[in-house]
This record gives structure tokens, C-alpha cells and sequence, in this order.
């Protein structure tokens, strides 16, 4: 009945109404009434996890699969267990909603002494410390509640950033009027003077060209252009690549596409198609230290043209108040205007594969993944030798890649996987991490047998920190890690474990065990034994760099 409708109940209905349907957290006494809402609720379903910070990247990487997620905790012990995950969100633009359970609003104004709190009657501490790694902000009160839901909620959205909601025991607990309709997102309004500046600038350093090429990476894929980018290098003559934070966004099969771009580390085909462009179109562009081998690359002002969210570069000039989505529109419509004198880009040459035996080291563990992917594969490879070795895949139609290489946390991708195969049970979910980095974070392989899944998860045992390795000290004991009986962790972790774990060292096991996976059916954990100190060719050229910025004064 509609007087037994309350704030809860508005809560979930507004998180259900934004097409997510999963909330990830761990419960809370000051979060447990609201959760009883959830449970109830007939479409969002809730996802314990086994920490926050593994339910904030479960939340982050269901979010980067379905385009939204949902965190719960309750106040100060779990939210700030959570904040190491919601700040990856943030600086990579994935939009989580982050809702923690409080005291009540009473026990707050009389600022009593509760447990989770620092013990100074101050209840803002914490919310204060979420403040600078989300777009917005509330403390939810019987009043404000409605109202304020739904301005964070087309805040986060549209801006593709974390959000934050201190929802109070008693508030949860409210009244509230069922929403009526659905929420509209924030309509960024263009400047439509800057616009036509724009278009008319892109023109001008456009007209003269022979060569032109685009580099995309993952703000283009986080505003929703994958589908428009796609349609435009397969209908222009325009050199393509992305990005390592980007990979996926575009189809590396078709012919316009030239590699993965990382700056002096990358193939030379692709660095001389990128970077000796007459122009190269910057779509959603950062251009960080690891994946551009220490600011390695050299893409002058004058030569490029760049995208941003909400302001675009031509040449030295600024535009701001300009949606990307609607800048590369315009873009895309002037190229196809000024394309038909423009080169066809080389096609990229692919080294033909080579059939490999003998012991499993780095090269021969990529290239048998590379022959094992599949179509719409889910691909995640944790900060190490697992991301970089990762920029050297091709990836098949509709597959797609998840790494974190701005933020950079060790451990993200165990629970992103979890997340991700929770947001897409349908596609396979391929886990590529460390041993040192699963250390972090292995517990959810508990939660994938308790609800099933069956990811491939492919372990690289080289024996303890080998990325850190790389940078500085290789033989010094704090890279090293205490060593796990790894294939042994299924069962040790489900009392009714649905899993087949191995253990390879040879290329051709890899390959047999690869070929079983591919049938999914059940949970496959395989501990890849791989050389200590050996670390993928565009990970060399990172960590010399990191190195020698390290050292400099």
C-alpha cells in the first residue's frame, strides 16, 4: 500500500529504474533495515561480497560491463574500507554509487559516542573524506530525501563518476511517494557559438591533409561512442588505434586498425601511423605515464585535434561547453566531407603465429591466449605483467578489455570479475592476475562458487612482485611474497566446490587446458608457472621509465 512505501523503497526503485540490477556490499547494523528492502525489491538483487574494498571493485567492474553501479556499507569502518576501490572509479570515470548506512538522524544531532565512529559526537568526518573522489553528495534526511536521491543519481550519470548517499537508519525508514517518472539526465547545453568556432578551426587545420588518423581511448568509451567511432573508420580512410585504458573500443579485425598506441613502446607500424599523421584525431584521450612508456609519446598541439568530455582542442585553441558526444558528431560528419582525397592506411602486418613448445614463458603464454580467445569475451588482466602483456592481444569481435593502468591498484580484477560475469552471465569472463596481486584480493573466488560462475582464471605465478621487480630492487626480499598451494584454493574456499583447477608449466599444457575452458562448464583456476623476472617487452619500457623519474631530483 502506498503508506507503507518509504525512502527505502524510493531508493532501490530509482537504482532499478537506471538498469542496474545488482547491488554489491557487505552488510552492517546500521545499514540492515535498508537491506531488508533490497532482499525485497523484485528486480535488484543483492551481492555479498567478502570485504568492501573486494565490493567496491566487484561494483566498479559490474559498472564498466552495464554502465552504472551500486556499492553498499555501513558508516566508517566499511565506507572507508571501500574508498581505496571508489577512488579508482573515479579517477577512470566509472559511475558507482556508494550508500552507507548511518546512525540514526537523532543520534547524530546529539553527537553520542557510537561504535564505527571516531568517538567525537562529529558525524561528517567520513562523508567529508568521500568528497573529493565523487561528483556529488548527500546526507539523506526524511525531507530531502526524493529530491536529493535523484539529483545524485543524474549527477553521477552524467558526469560517469562516483557518487555518495549517507542514508541514516530512521530515514530508510521514512515515508516517501512512489517517483511518477523516470530520471532525466542532466542535458549538458552546448554553446552553440563555440561550436561552430570549432567545427570552422577543425576545418581549417583538416582541408590540407593526406593523412589522418584517430586515436581513441576509454572517455569515449565511457560517454557511449563506441558504436558512432566504429561506424566512422570503417566508412573513412583513417589510421585507428586505442589506447591500453581503451582496447575494446574498437574493431582491432577491421583494416583501418594499426595496434595498440603506447607511445616510443609502441609497434613501429602503429607509432608511424599515429604519430606521422598529418593530423590525429584525440578521442577521449589521457595520456598517462604507464601507458605511454613515460610520457613517451610526441603528439604535438599543432598536429592534433582533441576530444575531451565537455570542452574540445583545435590545434592550441580551447572550446569549452561542448559535449563529446556532440563534437564528435560534428567531426565525424566534417571528415566524411573533406575524406574522399585522404590515403588509405596501411594495413597493419601481423606476424604469422609461430607453433611454440618447451616451457611456458611470457611470450608463449600470450600467444596461446591469443589463440584461445573467444568472441565476446570479457578479458580483465590485473596492474603487472598481466595489463601490459595484455596491449599485445588482438582482441575478436565484441570481446572487450578491463584494466585499471591510471589508478593502478593491485588486486582490482578479482573482484571486477566477479562483477563483471555477475553485469554479463552470458559472456565469458577471462582472468589474467598475479600471484602477488591475488593475494589482495582471492577471497571472492568464493562468492564466483557460491553463485556459480564460471570464469577462466589464469594465475601467473612468477613468485611474488615481478612488476616492482622490474622498477627497482630484484632481488630484494620486500617483492617477495609467501608462496600459496594456488590449485588448492577452490576447494579450500567452497564447501561444495564446482571447479577444476591446474597446474602448467609447458606451453602445450596451457594449451589442452585453454581448449577444456572453452567448453565452460565450470569454474576453471589454472597457476600459470612462469620465469621470475621475465616481464613483457611494453612493461620493460615502462618500468625503466618509472625508474628513472623515481630517481630524478
Amino acid at each position: 500500500m502506498q503508506s507503507n512505501y518509504t525512502i527505502a523503497d524510493y531508493l532501490v526503485d530509482r537504482i532499478a529504474g537506471c538498469g542496474i540490477d545488482h547491488m554489491f556490499g557487505v552488510p552492517g547494523d546500521y545499514n540492515l533495515q535498508f537491506l531488508d528492502h533490497v532482499i525485497d525489491h523484485p528486480s535488484l538483487c543483492w551481492v555479498g561480497c567478502a570485504n568492501e574494498l573486494n565490493a567496491a571493485y566487484a561494483a566498479d567492474g559490474y559498472a564498466r560491463v552495464r554502465g552504472a553501479g551500486v556499492l553498499l556499507t555501513t558508516y566508517g569502518v566499511g565506507e572507508l574500507s571501500a574508498l581505496n576501490g571508489v577512488a579508482g572509479s573515479f579517477a577512470e570515470y566509472v559511475p558507482v554509487l556508494h550508500i552507507v548506512g548511518a546512525p540514526g538522524t537523532g543520534n547524530q544531532q546529539r553527537g553520542e559516542m557510537l561504535h564505527h565512529t571516531l568517538g567525537d559526537g562529529d558525524f561528517d568526518h567520513f562523508c567529508t573524506m568521500s568528497a573529493p573522489i565523487s561528483v556529488a553528495q548527500a546526507k539523506l534526511t526524511a525531507s530531502n530525501a526524493c529530491r536529493e536521491i535523484d539529483r545524485v543519481l543524474t549527477t553521477m550519470l552524467t558526469e560517469r563518476r562516483p557518487a555518495y548517499l549517507m542514508l541514516p537508519a530512521d530515514v530508510a525508514k521514512a515515508p516517501a511517494v512512489r517517483p511518477v517518472n523516470a530520471l532525466t539526465l542532466n542535458r549538458f547545453e552546448t554553446d552553440n557559438n563555440a561550436m561552430t568556432a570549432f567545427i570552422a578551426a577543425a576545418r581549417q587545420k583538416l582541408a590540407s591533409c593526406q593523412r589522418v588518423a584517430m586515436l581513441a581511448d576509454f572517455l569515449a568509451q565511457r560517454y557511449g561512442l563506441q558504436s558512432m567511432l566504429r561506424e566512422w573508420v570503417a566508412t573513412q580512410p583513417v589510421a585507428n588505434a586505442t589506447m591500453l585504458m581503451g582496447k575494446g573500443l574498437l574493431d582491432e579485425n577491421q583494416p583501418g586498425f594499426v595496434g595498440t598506441y603506447s607511445g616510443a613502446a609502441s609497434e613501429e607500424q602503429t607509432r608511424a601511423a599515429i604519430e606521422d599523421a598529418d593530423v590525429t584525431l584525440c578521442i577521449g584521450t589521457r595520456f598517462t605515464d604507464t601507458i605511454t612508456a613515460g610520457f613517451t609519446h610526441h603528439l604535438s598541439a599543432e598536429k592534433t585535434i582533441d576530444l575531451q568530455p565537455f570542452s574540445a582542442r583545435v590545434g592550441n585553441v580551447w572550446f569549452s561547453g561542448l559535449p563529446i558526444f556532440e563534437t564528435a558528431e560534428a567531426l565525424k560528419n566534417l571528415c566524411a566531407e573533406l575524406s574522399h582525397g585522404w590515403t588509405e592506411p596501411l594495413p597493419r602486418k601481423v606476424s604469422a603465429a609461430v607453433k611454440i613448445s618447451g616451457p611456458l614463458t611470457q611470450g608463449s603464454f600470450w600467444q596461446t591466449l591469443q589463440e584461445s580467445l573467444l568472441p565476446g569475451d570479457i578479458v580483465l588482466a590485473d596492474q603487472g605483467t598481466a595489463a601490459f602483456g595484455s596491449a599485445s592481444l588482438t582482441l575478436p569481435a565484441d570481446a572487450s578489455l578491463i584494466v585499471q593502468p591510471l589508478w593502478g591498484s593491485i588486486g582490482f580484477t578479482f573482484p571486477a570479475a566477479f562483477g563483471a560475469q555477475t553485469a554479463a552471465p552470458e559472456r565469458r569472463v577471462v582472468l589474467v592476475i598475479g600471484d602477488g596481486a591475488a593475494q589482495l584480493t582471492v577471497q571472492e573466488l568464493g562468492s564466483m562458487l557460491r553463485d556459480g560462475q564460471k570464469p577462466l582464471i589464469l594465475l601467473l605465478n612468477n613468485e611474488g612482485y615481478t612488476v616492482e621487480r622490474a622498477i627497482h630492487g630484484p632481488e630484494q626480499r620486500y617483492n617477495d611474497i609467501s608462496l600459496w598451494n594456488w590449485t588448492q584454493l577452490p576447494q579450500a574456499l567452497s564447501l561444495e566446490c564446482e571447479a577444476q583447477s591446474w597446474r602448467v608449466s609447458e606451453t602445450v599444457q596451457l594449451h589442452e587446458v585453454l581448449e577444456l575452458a572453452s567448453r565452460r562448464q565450470r569454474l576453471t583456476f589454472v597457476e600459470v608457472m612462469l620465469p621470475k623476472l621475465e616481464v613483457p617487452q611494453l612493461l620493460r619500457a615502462v618500468t625503466q621509465a618509472l625508474e628513472a623519474r623515481n630517481n630524478a631530483h
